[in-house]
């Protein structure tokens, strides 16, 4: 790296240049220019740099990737991971479908969630579904009968609700007693006696999943060994779980999180494992945002400044249907101007243009800038665009995935016509 070229903290592919701000080898400001703003911009070479530290830390045993797609479904995202040979965490019709026009293919696919339909089901049987990740008693009966109906058999692995604490947002954290996910540790032996005898499914292993933006190991090998636990007393029962899925919920570095390196976790995991006779397994794990989270970043343009008796605000034209973890977690998202002004910082709240007080993107901010002036919004690869909306008839962001010196137009710009396209006047 040369002395006028510096990294962003956690995001190693998007740097300083002469003071200007790259993603790889294109300048963001360019492309602002050329698609306009909102603007999300994603490196392909983050995100494999992502997928490599997992697939670092699981050479040389069995096991699986599966992209929670959840997190950022995108096309060209999920063909990426397509390409690299990953299979796909999925919770609803509309992700089983986008993994098949990316490429993927059914036997890839886990299929999560709380409340899957019989017409989801049917479809995911209909393309020879990997497996179905069971959430209750209630969603075996169901699965059975679908399945028998339709002439074939589901493969299916319990997700068990360890009751641990992972120590992240409550509103994000899944894996404890009073949250909606999974079956609860102590009824789990009960479900999997019930499941063997259903005539529509066959048991194929054991799932697990505590919670996401999780940045301390502890809760992961306290999660493992209830699991394992559990593994132990299934099939001392005599009901075999050929694979073992830990969830995802790894977490990124928001604002000097310091989550472990995904290599270094699994080492500690499948040292756990080997210690406990489980070590040739075949695991699976469901990574999202600490695949695609500090892969993305969304350009947005400075509109008005406004100063305030109490606040400075700085009013921008991304808004919180674009970026909806501030209003709906309190999250940070580091924020930097794509180009240095050498003028005294003042401090700002960013706020959007949303009719909602809610709608802020970071508060108490230092920046030097100027109306015209672009910024990124840091770590937006991930529940950004996966999750927004069109509140107030705004069009939901273009965007653009780079590749080294090129970029690629992977959504266009939503228009007022495309967001009215399936509505109807009453004669």
């Amino acid at each position: 790296m040369s002395a006028t070229e510096t990294s962003l903290p956690g995001h190693p592919e998007f740097k300083f240049r002469g003071g200007e701000l790259f993603a790889e080898e294109v300048r963001l400001d360019e492309l602002a220019r050329e698609h306009g703003t909102p603007l999300f911009v994603y490196s392909k070479a983050a995100m494999l740099a992502a997928l490599a530290a997992y697939q670092r830390g699981f050479a040389g045993r069995r096991a699986r990737i599966c992209y929670a797609m959840k997190a950022n479904p995108a096309l060209a995202v999920l063909q990426v991971f397509v390409q690299a040979g990953c299979g796909f965490d999925i919770v609803s019709g509309g992700e089983l479908e986008r993994v098949l026009a990316a490429g993927g293919q059914g036997r890839d696919i886990i299929f999560s969630g709380v409340g899957k339909t019989r017409a989801e089901m049917r479809r995911a049987l209909e393309v020879g579904i990997g497996c179905f990740n069971v959430e209750s008693e209630a969603e075996l009966e169901v699965l059975s009968e679908v399945a028998s109906a339709a002439g074939r058999v589901a493969p299916v692995s319990i997700r068990v609700n360890p009751d641990v604490d992972p120590k992240t947002h409550p509103y994000i954290s899944t894996g404890l007693k009073g949250n909606k996910f999974g079956i609860a540790h102590g009824q789990a032996l009960s479900a999997y006696r019930r499941a063997a005898t259903l005539p529509g499914l066959k048991v194929v292993g054991i799932d697990c999943h505590i919670g996401s933006q999780i940045t301390d190991e502890a809760p992961y090998l306290n999660a493992m060994d209830r699991v394992l636990d559990l593994v132990e007393s299934v099939e001392v029962a005599g009901i075999a779980l050929p694979h073992i899925d830990f969830g995802g919920g790894l977490g990124i570095d928001y604002n000097g999180d310091r989550p472990p390196a995904a290599d270094a976790l699994w080492a500690k995991l499948l040292a756990r494992l080997d210690a406990r006779g489980f070590g040739d397994r075949q695991f699976l794990i469901e990574p999202g945002r600490s695949l695609v989270g500090n892969a993305g970043v969304c350009l947005t343009e400075v509109l008005y400044l406004k100063p305030g008796e109490q606040k400075n605000f700085c009013v921008i034209d991304a808004a919180m249907n674009d970026l909806p973890r501030p209003a709906m977690y309190q999250a940070f998202h580091g924020v930097v101007p794509l180009a240095r002004r050498d003028t005294p910082p003042r401090t700002y709240d960013l706020v959007g243009p949303v009719c909602e007080s809610g709608d802020w993107i970071a508060r108490d901010r230092a920046l030097a800038v100027e109306p015209g002036d672009l910024l990124a919004v840091l770590s937006a690869g991930a529940y950004c665009m996966s999750m927004a909306s069109n509140y107030n008839s705004r069009g939901r962001a273009a965007e653009v995935l780079v590749d080294g010196s090129r970029a690629f137009l992977i959504r266009e710009r939503e228009t007022p016509a495309d967001q009215m396209r399936s509505e109807r006047l009453v004669p």
